[in-house]
């Protein structure tokens, strides 16, 4: 199920400073990473782009919607809701607002919290992640070696 989120509400939720300039990128390279851990994608809608800066960027299986000035990633996120229509159930919306949340949960879709979400996805990269086999110490040929004997040893 893929993600629409709110990027500034998610932002301080993933230990990132909203005054920081990188603010954006810094939650996209974590994101980035969870759905490629969690074979998932995400929509990220961000408000507040200056004139001519309003624009979408696909990183990875991350698309980034900067909203132009004078709109709100709020009703960004409502609209694409609609452009979705009965699929909007597949969806998860990651927000903290309580008009979002109504707005995604009218359109049938799932709804977490922002603080939810971020401790998710920061559990998640957090995880260690699981030791290849050349990490353990064994080449491609003394693994397959060593399955071939437990094949055997099951007979």
């Amino acid at each position: 199920m893929p993600f629409l989120i709110d990027g500034h509400n998610l932002i301080p939720k993933a230990g990132i400073n909203l005054r920081d300039a990188e603010d954006e990128m810094q939650l996209l390279e974590q994101l980035q990473i969870f759905c490629r851990v969690t074979r998932r994608s995400a929509e990220v809608y961000f408000d507040g782009a200056p004139t001519g800066q309003a624009r979408t960027r696909k990183f990875g299986a991350v698309t980034a919607h900067f909203v132009r000035s004078g709109t709100t990633a709020d009703s960004a996120i409502a609209a694409r809701l609609k452009t979705l229509g009965r699929a909007a159930r597949n969806w998860t919306v990651v927000t903290s607002d309580r008009q979002v949340q109504a707005a995604a949960r009218a359109c049938g879709a799932q709804v977490t919290s922002s603080e939810a979400f971020a401790e998710q996805m920061l559990d998640t990269l957090r995880a260690p992640a699981a030791p290849s086999t050349s990490e353990a110490g064994m080449s491609a040929a003394e693994l397959e070696e060593w399955m071939r004997l437990f094949r055997e040893g099951k007979r």
